[in-house]
């Protein structure tokens, strides 16, 4: 890794017309974040300070890529224009600089160090790629040395250089005082009368400076500029997310079927079975089994817990270890402690479990009254009977128990049982009655 310092321009300022969307191209996810934060992640281990280049009016770019510097490129004049706008925000940095796109979100910390170390080679180094179907992408020529001496974007290529197979992915890095020199020579004497990043490569050349390709993955360089290709790049994402758990000690049933978000951690021995969701904010500890078609995002689940199938673990949610959470039962805001169990059909929000409760069938925490949510509080040892109502604020102390089919208000104490429902009551004969009462009306 070189010692000099360097930073990094990130280009954001791209309406995204292709995805046809009000969002900046830059927010549109992958994985459960915003394409713009996964390039940020991967230079933030690389390079020493970023700066954003957005488009007017984006204040949720900016956001995003707090606490970065932004600056905004007011006209869309191109590439070059919009990386000479990080210019007075560099003033003085002596180091390297890179310049990359936002919708390039996929290169890794691994590729940008290299990219790093070959611009100590050279005056100018930049990031090619070899893709499957290179038509519509500049080639990178190169003389007899591998030195790189032009790229020619595909309509202007003639025959031959179009039979080139090294395309150029746009990436490129080179001392501070040259590239901001450069990008001020840039011309925008061209059809779109813009000002083109490429066209440093030729000023580099002329300058007498060596300029070099680092080759990487296409899937790495890709760029996104459709809802075609935001798919295509979520598969890849999700791909090495997948490998990724199953490398630290995860075992995924079927990993095609299992979507991952950026930040998912799972421990070691966890199971995952098919079609199981996670989204941003889970921590699976170890010796857990996550069952099919469950979705979880913004909760721990503690070592050796059970959870699924169908179950849905919402933010807040704190599975202790060898609970069981089962099939169609949803967790909000909820803290279940060690042994305790839920195994169907319940909705607990709002609440704490205490370890080595049941809670029965049906069950539900009623934690919102239209104005402001309320807390239910579930001792230890409890016995919660099937189809009970918890009204909250509510508390059932240690080792109580209650009676199916309940509807309870008030607090419950300890060891205690409580009933609330209607008294039993039958009618001899009546639903004869009804029945040929009904059967009158229609006729």
């Amino acid at each position: 890794m070189p010692c000099m310092p360097a930073a990094a321009i990130l280009l954001a300022a791209g309406l995204g017309t292709r995805m046809k969307s009000r969002l900046p191209k830059a927010l549109h996810p992958l994985a459960g974040r915003p394409m713009l934060n996964h390039l940020i992640a991967a230079c933030e281990g690389v390079f020493d300070r970023v700066v954003v280049v957005v488009g007017p009016d984006m204040p949720a770019l900016e956001a995003a890529a707090h606490p970065h510097a932004t600056v905004v490129q007011a006209e869309r004049l191109g590439t070059g224009h919009a990386a000479l706008q990080a210019a007075p925000l560099l003033a003085g940095f002596e180091g390297d600089v890179a310049v990359l796109y936002a919708d390039n979100p996929l290169i890794t910390p691994q590729t940008l160090q290299r990219l790093r170390a070959a611009r100590d080679n050279a005056g100018l180094a930049l990031l090619a790629m070899r893709p499957a179907d290179p038509a519509r992408y500049g080639r990178v020529l190169q003389d007899a040395s591998g030195n790189v001496t032009r790229i020619v974007e595909f309509a202007d290529a003639n025959d031959e250089e179009r039979a080139v197979g090294l395309c150029n992915a746009g990436v490129l890095c080179a001392p501070s005082r040259k590239l901001f020199g450069w990008l001020r020579r840039v011309r925008n004497d061209n059809r779109a009368g813009e000002y083109y990043l490429t066209d440093l490569v030729p000023l580099a050349v002329a300058d007498g400076d060596r300029v070099t390709a680092v080759e990487a993955p296409e899937a790495e360089l890709r760029g996104i500029n459709s809802r075609v290709e935001l798919a295509a790049a979520e598969a890849e994402i999700q791909a090495r997310l997948r490998r990724q758990a199953m490398e630290q000690g995860a075992t995924l049933i079927q990993p095609d079927s299992v979507v991952f978000a950026y930040d998912t951690r799972l421990g070691r021995d966890v199971t995952v079975q098919p079609h199981v969701v996670f989204g941003p904010g889970v921590t699976v500890e170890d010796g857990v089994e996550i069952r099919a078609f469950s979705h979880l995002e913004g909760c721990v689940v503690r070592a050796g817990a059970l959870v699924g199938p169908y179950a849905r673990l919402r933010p807040g949610t704190d599975v202790g270890p060898r609970a069981h959470i089962g099939n169609f039962v949803e967790l909000k805001n909820a803290q279940v402690a060690e042994g305790a169990k839920a195994n169907h059909l319940s909705y607990i929000g709002d609440a704490s479990i205490g370890a080595g409760s049941n809670i029965g069938a049906g069950t539900i925490t009623c934690n919102y009254d239209g104005f402001a949510k309320h807390r239910t509080t579930i001792g230890a040892g409890v016995f919660v009977g099937s189809h009970t109502t918890l009204v909250a604020p509510i508390a059932l102390g240690d080792g109580s128990m209650t009676a199916a089919g309940s509807v309870l208000t008030k607090d419950v104490a300890a060891d205690a049982m409580a009933f609330a429902r209607a008294r039993p009551a039958e009618k001899p004969g009546a639903a004869a009655a009804f029945r040929a009462a009904r059967r009158k009306e229609k006729k």
